[in-house]
């Protein structure tokens, strides 16, 4: 940038063209320029004088102002730069009076050299500026250049705050740049933003250049710059995915009533429709699973459930527990639970690896999710019979009765409030002492009975687990692979699909979903099962025999009962 020692230059031209280009407003731009002159000045010439710096427009640059006031006496040195007395006024013929302001401009620049020279000529024992005139110059212009770089740099700065800000709570792409402490800074055009290590998906790796979509977590204003936060964690990133795929989703027809994510692992998410004509579901899940597909390959293979959202609880943790089907469902208003009773083969599938699908139903509906089995409540009922059966005055009615507000052992009893035992029907408050008392020396032995039951339950599981694959029944096997319950080999077997073999090599999809009546979606995920299922088996299988001293080739499996009869 010229400095404003030269003649040739005009700071009309630079501000406009900052103006212009940086989207700062020209009066922003004077009103700074003013400003740190007049700073500069004060500190080249005093503090203590009475400066004022003003732009002027038709020569393009700052003029500096002092003003000096008329009094009768001086008393106070500091204030002396400042002031004249009537006397020094009068000298110099001018027709004052007290508490005239008189105003003289400060020549710095060297093309105004002959005017300073006929003002210190004249005036120069009132301003006594004549030793501080040299330098200024130089001092002025590189204020000006420094000013307006600063205010470019700031003005930018709020220019990309206030656009990104406006995208807070938006997706937006870019390209990952560099690595810092394992964050991943993020280069958006305009501007760079943070993409930290908390908001990354833990499997999802990135190489300097790779495409980044993400959702705009945060917009902080810091000293040396917006921070813009992204996120790739966020279950709000699913839901804008889906609302970019899902044309009746931006036109609010479909609405994502709640969603739920582990990123990387799985998510749900529950839909509702506004019009009555269309299906939420498969408005999500598009053409051929076209859409849902589509936000998968951008979560980088994460599972998705979609499910119809319902205003009945029941029906709503029944449909965010899919695959899954649930036989029975125990609501308790007061705790905001739900226990939910399923089939014996469907539990490992209801609960999901590691729990995953039970604690994503729990966060998509809000409700306090149990799982049982039939088996396991049964078990548990028939342990409740004995263990409230042993109470004093406790018989079959009332056993029935406790049962149904939640007490399912003695410890239950134990450890109640004697009021809220005494508000449950049949039982009389006098005995209530006595039957706590009883309770509580019959804890250690339910604790023990408890145990037992625990691990021969568990040795029955491994002991199932380990069954050798010949020794098990087309519909044992099927009844092994993830998502295959009774109904569902029912459906298979009506079809056809007599073996997991059958399944695993079925190369038409639609088939498989059409035939059986379970849907592209469904027959997606039994055809992967199934391969699942066989890779492991051989291996199962390799085991067991290596365990047994066998090298007999794979047996056909038994011809155990089949769910369903031949067509």
């Amino acid at each position: 940038m010229p400095t404003q020692a030269n003649p040739a230059v005009n700071l009309n031209l630079v501000l406009d063209q900052v103006a212009k280009d940086k989207g700062i407003e020209r009066s922003v731009l004077i009103a700074t320029l003013e400003d740190a002159m007049k700073t500069a000045a004060k500190k080249h010439f005093g503090q203590d004088r009475n400066l004022e710096a003003k732009y002027d427009v038709e020569k393009g640059v700052v003029e500096l102002f002092q003003a000096i006031t008329v009094v009768e006496e001086i008393t106070d040195p500091v204030q002396a730069v400042n002031q004249i007395t009537m006397a020094e006024s009068h000298k110099k013929g001018m027709e004052v009076e007290p508490g005239d302001e008189l105003v003289f401009q400060i020549f710095y620049r060297d093309e105004d050299a002959a005017e300073a020279k006929a003002q210190d000529d004249q005036y120069g024992d009132i301003l006594r500026l004549k030793t501080f005139r040299r330098g200024f110059g130089r001092i002025a212009a590189q204020t000006a250049k420094q000013v307006i770089l600063q205010r470019t740099r700031d003005a930018e700065r709020e220019n990309v705050f206030n656009e990104y800000r406006d995208r807070k709570n938006e997706i937006v792409t870019g390209i990952a740049r560099r690595f810092e402490r394992g964050n991943i800074i993020v280069d958006l055009g305009r501007a760079e933003a943070v993409l930290p290590v908390r908001e990354q998906v833990p499997r999802e790796t990135y190489r300097p250049g790779d495409r980044v979509q993400a959702y705009v977590l945060d917009v902080l204003r810091e000293s040396k710059g917006p921070q813009i936060v992204l996120s790739r964690a966020s279950v709000n990133l699913l839901t804008k995915l889906f609302e970019m795929e899902v044309p009746e989703i931006a036109e609010g027809i479909v609405v994502i009533e709640a969603a739920a994510r582990e990123p990387g692992g799985r998510a749900k998410i529950a839909v509702s429709s506004r019009d009555s004509d269309v299906d939420p579901v498969g408005a999500c899940v598009g053409m051929k699973g076209s859409r849902v597909q589509a936000v998968v390959q951008e979560l980088r293979g994460e599972k998705i459930d979609i499910v119809p959202f319902d205003e009945d609880p029941a029906r709503f943790v029944c449909s965010a527990l899919a695959p899954a089907e649930v036989s029975r469902v125990i609501i308790d208003e007061a705790n905001h639970a739900m226990e939910l009773i399923v089939p014996d083969d469907q539990l490992s599938l209801a609960i999901g690896r590691r729990g995953q699908n039970v604690r994503l139903a729990a966060q998509l509906t809000g409700w306090k999710l149990d799982i049982n089995s039939e088996s396991r409540v049964r078990e548990m009922r028939e342990f409740a019979n004995r263990s409230l059966g042993s109470l004093p005055g406790v018989n079959e009615m009332l056993i029935e009765t406790l049962y149904a507000h939640g007490f399912r052992q003695a410890k239950d009893v134990a450890e109640a409030n004697a009021e809220v035992v005494a508000q449950i029907p049949g039982i009389d408050p006098a005995r209530i002492p006595a039957m706590q008392e009883a309770a509580r020396k019959r804890m250690a032995e339910d604790h023990a009975e408890l145990s037992r039951m625990d691990y021969e339950r568990e040795q029955a599981r491994l002991a199932e687990a380990r069954r050798h694959p010949d020794e098990l029944s087309q519909a044992e096997r099927m009844a092994r692979v993830r998502g295959v319950g009774e109904k569902t080999i029912e459906q298979l077997m009506l079809a056809g699909y007599r073996t997991v073999e059958d399944i695993a090599n079925e190369k038409d999809l639609a088939k498989l979903g059409d035939v059986p009546g379970v849907g592209i979606k469904k027959a997606r995920q039994l055809k992967s099962a199934a391969e699942n299922y066989l890779v492991e088996e051989a291996k199962l299988r390799a085991e067991l025999n290596a365990e047994r001293g066998t090298m007999t080739p794979p047996a056909e499996p038994s011809g155990g009962a089949d769910v369903t009869k031949s067509p």
